[in-house]
């Protein structure tokens, strides 16, 4: 019988990801009228009163504090999302997406699935219901 000279090293090895996710694991909205997307989305000026002043994010801070080391640090404390409107219903958008393509109906199923993509979200058609799938 033959001797191993080597020392193994299955020990150091880490077993490989799986390379996709379950069907279980996938995720599922539920389609319906009053859900809304939001999309992140950095400060919006909209028209303001006078009296309104926006102030700047960073603090100015006094030369002593500056010569320690210390630097400002922006936060913001509003919130960066944006609501994201579909111009139609998802099980329209399905329709829609078998029109002619030299009808308009046609064009605005594909923006929708485009706005929809962007968002990481595809709709699939299940049991005659509509329902949008988060894209991983």
């Amino acid at each position: 019988m033959a001797t191993k000279n080597y020392t193994p090293i299955n020990y150091l090895l880490k077993p490989p990801k799986p390379l996709s996710l379950p069907k279980e694991a996938e995720g599922v909205i539920e389609s319906g009228e009053s859900q809304r997307l939001q999309e992140v989305v950095e400060h919006e000026v909209t028209n303001q009163p006078k009296s309104v002043q926006i102030r700047p994010e960073t603090i100015k801070l006094p030369p002593g504090l500056k010569k320690i080391g210390l630097q400002p640090i922006s936060s913001g404390s509003f919130s960066g999302l944006k609501n994201i409107t579909i111009p139609i219903r998802d099980d329209r958008v399905v329709v829609g997406l078998r029109a002619p393509i030299t009808s308009s109906f046609r064009w605005l199923a594909t923006l929708a699935v485009y706005v929809l993509s962007q968002a990481h979200i595809s709709l699939k058609s299940v049991g005659g219901k509509t329902i949008r799938m988060i894209k991983r």
